[in-house]
C-alpha cells in the first residue's frame, strides 16, 4: 500500500474515472437500474468535486432541498438540487 503523501500523480488522478450500475428490485417485483458516471478518479478528484457541490448545495439552494429531517445521507438530504448540481458541475452522471 502507498504511504501516506504516496498516492496517485496528478495525471493519474485527471484521467481517472468511474462508472458502475446499480439494480434493485421494486415491490411488485419490477427491477430497475441506474448507471452512475464520473469523470475524474473517483477516490481524488471526483470526491473532491463532489464534497466542493455539497457545501455550495447548502449555502444556495436551501428552497430546493427536500423538507426531511435527521440524519441523512447527502443525495436524502439535498436531494434533486444536489443531482442537478452534480451534473451540471462536477461530471457526475
Amino acid at each position: 500500500m502507498p504511504k501516506p503523501g504516496e498516492g496517485p500523480s496528478k495525471a493519474v488522478r485527471e484521467s481517472g474515472y468511474f462508472y458502475f450500475v446499480l439494480y434493485g428490485t421494486l415491490p411488485d417485483g419490477k427491477i430497475v437500474k441506474a448507471q452512475v458516471k464520473g469523470d475524474r478518479d473517483p477516490g481524488y478528484g471526483s470526491t473532491s468535486k463532489m464534497l466542493a457541490e455539497c457545501a455550495i448545495c447548502l449555502a444556495k439552494d436551501e428552497g430546493k432541498m427536500p423538507g426531511t429531517f435527521g440524519v441523512l445521507t447527502a443525495s436524502t438530504a439535498m436531494g434533486d438540487a444536489l443531482l442537478e448540481r452534480l451534473i451540471a458541475h462536477a461530471g457526475v452522471v
